[in-house]
């Protein structure tokens, strides 16, 4: 299938590692012109040669950050087609383990910067009477993840943001779509596979396992395979497809979407 992804122009955000450098990479692939941007200065930098991508530096909890950003990727390619809304999960835990500081530095991490970057794109966007959205958010919005309690309240809304602007910014020609992965094989994975073999008293390795056999296909997916979706939904392939959320997990959700 042809994405129709040549030559369009797409911002990714996190794109120094995991999914979003996955993205990034399956992006290039297809063709794309990528602007792409971390909180990491050296591994963005090393990401943008790899990839022949306009990399900068961006820490996504300031907002100053963001529009530098996005000003910087429009004056480069002269128009945005796309932007993937990522940035780190906040830290694992249980209601009890956090205070006012720690829940309002998840809000700025996950929820206030996915309205930062969507709100620094949408005029490129709404000008063009054309644009495809893409958060990334986790199956903690539909089944809470009992460890991870500030992921689970701060990507619902995410959630809710990204169908809420599906149905508002369809008449400027803007799709906005929720790609939800599973249990993907990242560097986010590892540290909470960590977490959860300390609390089971456990090695890694059996935690991981355990895990695992908990997911219908038997394992943990790749980067690659979920950055196919992301690309998917991202092209004119999916030009009917608005408001939708996509679970990329091997079956492990039970909840009927």
């Amino acid at each position: 299938m042809d994405l129709q992804l040549t030559d369009k122009v797409i911002l990714v955000a996190g794109a120094s590692k995991g999914l979003g450098f996955a993205i990034a990479a399956q992006l290039q692939k297809e063709g794309a012109k990528l602007a792409i941007a971390s909180s990491n200065q050296e591994r963005v930098e090393a990401a943008g040669k790899q990839l022949g991508a306009f990399a900068m530096h961006c820490d996504v909890r300031k907002a100053m950050d963001i529009q530098r950003w996005v000003d910087a990727s429009l004056a480069h390619y002269g128009r945005i087609d796309g932007l993937v809304v990522n940035a780190g999960g906040p830290p694992p835990g249980q209601f009890d383990a956090f205070d006012d500081e720690q829940w309002q530095a998840a809000f700025e991490l996950t929820l206030l910067s996915a309205v930062r970057m969507i709100r620094a794109v949408l005029p490129a966007m709404r000008e063009q009477q054309s644009g495809s959205i893409l958060t990334l958010t986790s199956s903690s919005v539909k089944e809470p993840i009992d460890f991870l309690l500030l992921s689970n309240v701060m990507r619902s809304g995410v959630t809710s943001l990204a169908k809420s602007l599906s149905r508002s910014e369809a008449k400027h020609g803007i799709r906005v779509n929720n790609l939800v992965p599973g249990l993907i094989a990242t560097d986010r994975m590892k540290h909470l596979d960590k977490v959860q073999a300390a609390a089971n008293q456990r090695s890694v390795e059996e935690q991981h396992a355990a895990t695992a056999a908990t997911i219908p296909l038997g394992r943990y997916g790749q980067p690659e395979e979920f950055a196919k979706a992301a690309a998917f939904l991202l092209s004119d392939a999916a030009s009917y497809i608005t408001g939708a959320t996509l679970v990329a997990d091997g079956g492990t959700m039970k909840t009927v979407w």
